[in-house]
């Protein structure tokens, strides 16, 4: 099954953006509270942008889908992924996969996709379409 493809430039801005924030927390935020938890909401918010930037995928579905994506990856790190994989050495691997798993994150994923679904309520409602399902 082929995904309706289709660009749209105010989720790829949002995932840009999203995706230079990111950035600045890995380099700058050294604390206690935004780059562990903030970080974690913000990535979830991020990935979904960047799909709906490319494929026309209802809302719902697609954040389900990012949400169940962002859980397993934490749940791998739980059973130590990146080591199993060979890639501990590996910079970026233990960024982007991550190397320590915490209940925690599981939450801030669940905000964030709760964040990305009040959002495009509330922009359908402004817009006075129905969202997606």
């Amino acid at each position: 099954m082929l995904l309706p493809v289709r660009f749209k430039p105010a989720y790829f801005a949002a995932a840009f953006i999203l995706f230079f924030a990111e950035v600045l927390i890995a380099l700058y935020a050294h604390d206690q509270i935004i780059r562990p938890y903030i970080g974690d909401m913000l990535v979830v918010i991020l990935i979904y942008c960047f799909v709906k930037a490319f494929v026309n995928t209802p809302v719902t579905s697609t954040a389900v889908a990012v949400l169940i994506f962002a859980c397993t990856v934490e749940v791998m790190q739980y059973f130590k992924i990146v080591t199993l994989l060979g890639l501990q050495r590996s910079a970026i691997a233990r960024v982007v996969i991550g190397t320590s798993f915490e209940w925690i994150d599981l939450i801030a994923y669940t905000v964030g996709i709760a964040i990305v679904l009040l959002s495009e309520n509330i922009i359908a409602l402004k817009q006075g379409v129905r969202m997606q399902a």
